[in-house]
């Protein structure tokens, strides 16, 4: 419960009332989350917890160049403002010049939300979500699985004023679930982002561990190649998301990327893949509703604290198989010529005819051959030039033929890159939000299609189960 003068609005006036620097942007994030873990078909623990970070971005101009100074600290009070703020406006003095630095953004229009108290979120959230957990947990025991996981719903109010004039703030609510199911030597995996915990099916969840546990009693030894691969939205997302953080229009042109051009310049203009798939960003796109203008805690890479505040507009990264965009701050955009770009915290793959687009279980009924490989994880960059990553299977690899799955698989280590991944699409399914498994915790406003792939190179075989 904030108070007066601990209010989060009131925080940011009185931190941007005590600045002496030439340019102060104050950042107040008001954070609860609420959470739920089980383990064994059993709840372990339940709780909400809150937290408050406040963030003084301080910048001094001199001679060569304007400085800026960041310092973040948690569960601040009115008190321990000032404290905070001569940190700031110190660090920014003992910089040197700010290579990003650009005019902080100015504005009069206020959010009209601006002064009301933060979102939160309760226990509440999960009042027809933990019924259904419950009937979970008995069902997977008389069926002798045992279920683990978690869901947890976090909403953040971010408050966001400048002595340019901003103010500015965003809620935004993360919810996510995760389930994994093990029995008989084998276990599987299904997960779902969500806003509000409202649409989410325990029982759709729960009957899709069942087929996957049910694909897993019959185990296949398969050895390392290349094989025809169908990717559920999920696995996709870890590596779509991937190619977007690596998406930065500077260390394009720098050449330092795969989407630089061989002897200057980028890639943009250029085809990544023979099928009419977008790939975009847009903060008011459906359910995955995500910040529409730069928050910046730091600088750093295609991020700049002298953007917060700048509005982020629908974007598309890749259009109908074109390269079309990269990742730019006003600065960065300066240094390349190209447009200024922020990225949003969302992400969709989706092909032109939505309506045609097959499900998953189509692209497994029209298969002859293949593995259906439902997670990875430990991805790690091996070569930023053509942006090939490594990592591994897990929760199940299954082998499909003549349209039915057939068994479980060992698991694999790969070696892929999604921009030569893009070429290899054969086939793509209909458009849905997923959870990437992998970067949950870090990106989970995804919706991605199944993809049939040719050729994914499963480099060797793991012992990992």
């Amino acid at each position: 419960m904030t108070t007066r003068n601990n209010a989060p609005h009131e925080l940011v006036e009185r931190a941007l009332e005590l600045s002496r620097a030439d340019g102060c942007v104050v950042l107040v994030d008001e954070e609860t989350t609420a959470n739920l873990r089980w383990a064994g078909n059993a709840l372990t623990t339940n709780g909400v917890t809150r937290g408050r970070r406040v963030t003084v971005i301080a910048t001094v101009d001199g001679a060569e160049g304007t400085a800026s100074g960041v310092v973040a600290r948690e569960a601040v009070g009115a008190a321990d403002l000032e404290e905070l703020v001569r940190a700031a406006e110190a660090a920014a003095r003992d910089a040197g010049p700010a290579e990003d630095a650009q005019p902080l953004l100015s504005g009069e229009a206020a959010s009209p939300d601006f002064t009301a108290p933060p979102a939160e979120t309760s226990i509440a959230v999960f009042d027809a979500f933990a019924p259904e957990l419950g009937a979970a947990f008995a069902r997977a025991r008389s069926l002798g699985q045992a279920l683990y996981g978690f869901a947890r719903h976090e909403l953040t109010s971010t408050y966001l004023g400048s002595s340019t004039g901003l103010r500015l703030r965003h809620d935004q609510p993360t919810g996510t679930v995760e389930f994994n199911a093990k029995a008989s030597g084998t276990s599987a995996w299904v997960g779902e982002a969500t806003r509000d915990f409202g649409g989410i099916d325990v029982a759709a969840l729960q009957s899709q561990l069942d087929e996957r546990l049910a694909w897993g009693k019959r185990k296949i030894d398969l050895p390392a190649g290349r094989y025809e691969t169908l990717l559920p939205p999920s696995a996709l997302a870890d590596l779509m998301i991937y190619l977007a953080w690596s998406a930065s229009g500077r260390d394009a042109v720098e050449g330092r990327t795969v989407f630089s051009r061989p002897g200057g310049g980028t890639k943009l203009g250029e085809r990544l893949t023979g099928l009419p798939l977008t790939l975009r960003s847009d903060p008011a796109a459906p359910g995955l509703e995500c910040a529409p203008f730069v928050i910046a805690h730091s600088s750093g890479g295609d991020q700049s604290v002298f953007d917060n505040g700048l509005p982020i507009a629908p974007t598309d990264w890749i259009r109908e198989g074109v390269l079309n965009d990269l990742t730019t701050t006003r600065h960065s955009a300066a240094l390349t010529g190209l447009p200024v770009r922020p990225f949003a915290d969302n992400l969709v793959l989706e092909s032109a005819d939505q309506a045609a687009a097959p499900s998953l279980a189509e692209l497994v009924a029209s298969t002859e051959r293949a593995l259906l490989l439902t997670c990875i994880w430990y991805i790690r960059e091996v070569d930023p030039a053509t942006l090939l990553l490594t990592g591994l299977t897990r929760d199940g690899v299954y082998l499909v033929e003549n349209g039915q799955v057939v068994g479980e698989v060992n698991n694999f280590r790969f070696n892929e890159s999604p921009v030569d991944l893009l070429s290899r699409i054969t086939e793509v399914g209909r458009t849905e939000q997923t959870l990437p498994r992998e970067w949950s915790d870090y990106f989970s406003r995804a919706a991605m299609p199944a993809v049939r792939v040719s050729d994914f190179n499963m480099s060797s075989v793991s012992q990992a189960s």
